[in-house]
């Protein structure tokens, strides 16, 4: 056999993360137990799935548990499962690398934010938690035989960026992880991890719901003087889900989730679920307070985990949670099911389809009932992870509708409260027929957009719009309550005409009035603007700006244009039009100065200005900024 010790070297992201961990970001050193008990966990789950599944896998199953062995004098603590184990590649692969894209990222952020909530979202997300082992240790030796394996490894590392690796022949079956840990000292929250007490105390509070016993030595008195050492387990081994609600405790509750996720933050909302009769099932699913550093990351694992008659199947089951649920946690203990269900199973198993869509409508229904019962932790929620959920309007069709309702979006009514449909619905002006919305880069330059003016001075609740996915979803919703959801910037705004009498007869003549005397300028602009626009008008929207770009109802709105191109999907380019404010200083100057001298070259610039500033104005790209600064430059100069 190849003895040979091998030194290598960590991948620069876990050297980084070694470092975060070997000074000491975390102040509650404590979890790391939870970290590895949790890992001992998983390869239990899976020795025993893989047992059930190939029943020739040659591997003792009597008796799986998780041991913790503490030894004051040598100031270790191990941890010693007897489950799948690890081979060598295996070993190399999971511990010397943090085999996540984006991970690097996130390291250099965390470093720079210095926000110590964030830190703490680290452990586990990247599946990283054995390396929370050094914030208590020195070194820690890894000893691992992979189930049906002959030979082990035994890994090692004191921190310092380097591990060593060899190959041993006498490694039980499992992993042992031997934690060498630092001197106590209660000023940096370093207990001492060989107190039996402290270790009771951490797994009660963090593991007691793990499923396999936890066990360790105890020496108990026996008679008056001697004592005997007797195997105490540690851990009631409850099934959290399986129990009436009623019978647990918010905390127990918490530290479940806390398992799961790997969170260090209390969940948001707990929801439970049990389904009788034909197909039975049971669910305990978890709304996070905050959104993982890996929602939007294409690698983030997602989705809850499945169990069958308590036996674990997989850790992500995305089959039963849909992509824009992709930030719940949980468990769903299924009844009927097969025990070596595949992926492919999954996704055409009917039962599956019943019981994602019964959880589905359940955990949209308890975020509907925050709105109401508590509106502080609804708006926690949206906050976190609204821009997700909001996928939900355009992928799940069937539950459109029920995503809406827990919708909340920026509005001009209040400008730190979110306003819901169903409110905006109940607040519209006598005489509103349609839902006003706006989309763009941000709230200022959508509240500044020349296509708001009219809304502001009739005093109309405009929808503001500001994340990616808001283009998306408004294309594909039409109404909402009977009531049709238009942007601002079409050509026709949907705006109430003038009312009937005097004032209306005025504003009918005042309006043909300058139709007729700005007719010879629209098609002079027409045809100097045919490259870029459809055509040229009067407004009837702006109040204060020259001009303004508007699109007809069929048109590619530009903010999705160029998001397409951004997907590098190119597609024709959209003209719009160009609509002018017959009131504005420019636009009326402009009109005289065609009318004496329309043959001028500084008009045609001045068109160019023109649309270009109307461009800029509703946050748009110029085809030619430089020309378009040359124009500028050289017109401010002739006013000097």
């Amino acid at each position: 056999m190849d003895t040979r010790v091998e030194t290598h070297e960590f991948q620069a992201e876990a050297r980084q993360l070694l470092r975060l961990m070997v000074h000491s970001i975390y102040s509650n050193k404590d979890v790391f137990l939870r970290e590895l008990i949790s890992n001992a966990s998983d390869a239990l789950d899976k020795l025993r799935l893989a047992h059930l599944t190939d029943s020739d896998l040659p591997a003792d199953v009597s008796d799986l548990h998780i041991a913790l062995e503490a030894d004051r004098e040598r100031r270790t603590l191990t941890v010693r499962d007897n489950g799948i184990g690890m081979t060598r590649d295996e070993v190399v692969g999971l511990i010397g690398t943090v085999a996540k894209s984006g991970t690097a990222e996130l390291l250099r952020q965390l470093e720079e934010s210095k926000d110590a909530a964030a830190s703490q979202d680290l452990i586990g997300r990247f599946g990283v938690g054995f390396y929370s082992a050094f914030m208590v240790a020195d070194r820690v030796t890894l000893l691992t035989r992979r189930a049906g394996e002959e030979s082990g490894t035994r890994w090692e590392s004191d921190g310092d960026g380097t591990y060593t690796v060899e190959q041993v022949g006498d490694a039980p079956q499992g992993t042992a992880v031997t934690v060498h840990l630092k001197p106590a000292d209660a000023e940096d929250h370093l207990f001492d991890y060989t107190d039996p007490w402290k270790i009771r105390e951490i797994v009660k509070r963090y593991s007691d719901f793990i499923s396999w016993p936890i066990r360790m030595e105890a020496e108990r008195p026996d008679g008056e003087s001697g004592t005997r050492s007797e195997t105490e387990t540690l851990n009631s081994m409850k099934a959290l889900w399986a129990r009436p609600r009623s019978e647990v405790k918010d905390e127990e509750y918490h530290e479940f989730y806390k398992h799961l996720s790997h969170d260090w933050q209390d969940p948001l909302e707990t929801v439970s679920l049990r389904a009788e009769g034909s197909f039975e099932y049971e669910a305990l699913l978890f709304l996070p307070a905050r959104a993982p550093l890996d929602l939007f990351s294409r690698d983030a694992v997602s989705g809850v985990q499945l169990y069958v008659k308590r036996v674990f199947i997989m850790d992500d089951c995305r089959e039963l949670m849909p992509e824009y649920l992709r930030f719940v946690k949980g468990v769903v203990d299924a009844a009927d099911l097969s025990l070596n269900i595949s992926r492919e199973i999954l996704q055409q198993d009917r039962q599956i389809q019943l019981m994602r869509r019964r959880l589905v409508k359940k955990v949209l229904s308890t975020v509907k009932g925050l709105m109401t019962s508590d509106p502080e932790r609804y708006r926690t929620f949206w906050d976190q992870f609204g821009r997700v959920v909001k996928e939900g309007i355009i992928t799940d069709p069937d539950n459109q509708r029920a995503v809406l309702d827990i919708a909340s979006f920026a509005s001009t009514h209040d400008a730190d409260e979110p306003v819901t449909l169903r409110a905006y619905v109940e607040r519209m002006k006598d005489g509103q027929e349609d839902i006003y919305y706006s989309t763009g880069q941000s709230r200022s330059v959508l509240e500044n957009s020349p296509h708001m003016e009219a809304f502001h001075a009739k005093g109309y609740e405009v929808l503001l719009l500001t994340d990616p996915v808001d283009e998306m979803w408004v294309e594909s919703v039409r109404e909402y309550d009977g009531k049709r959801l238009r942007p601002v910037n079409q050509g026709d705004t949907g705006l109430p005409a003038e009312d009937d009498g005097e004032d209306g007869e005025k504003a009918r003549t005042e309006r043909d009035r300058q139709e007729s005397d700005f007719t010879p300028l629209l098609s002079w602009l027409r045809e100097q603007l045919a490259d870029e626009v459809k055509d040229v008008r009067l407004s009837s929207r702006l109040t204060s700006s020259p001009a303004c770009l508007v699109g007809d109802a069929q048109d590619l709105p530009p903010s999705l244009e160029r998001m397409y191109r951004a997907m590098g999907q190119e597609g024709p380019p959209v003209k719009r039009i160009l609509e002018l404010n017959p009131g504005h200083d420019l636009v009326t100057g402009l009109r005289r100065a065609h009318a004496e001298r329309a043959g001028d070259p500084a008009l045609r610039e001045t068109a160019e200005l023109l649309h270009g500033t109307a461009l800029l104005a509703e946050g748009g790209g110029l085809n030619d900024p430089a020309r378009f600064a040359r124009l500028l430059a050289d017109r401010l100069a002739r006013t000097l």
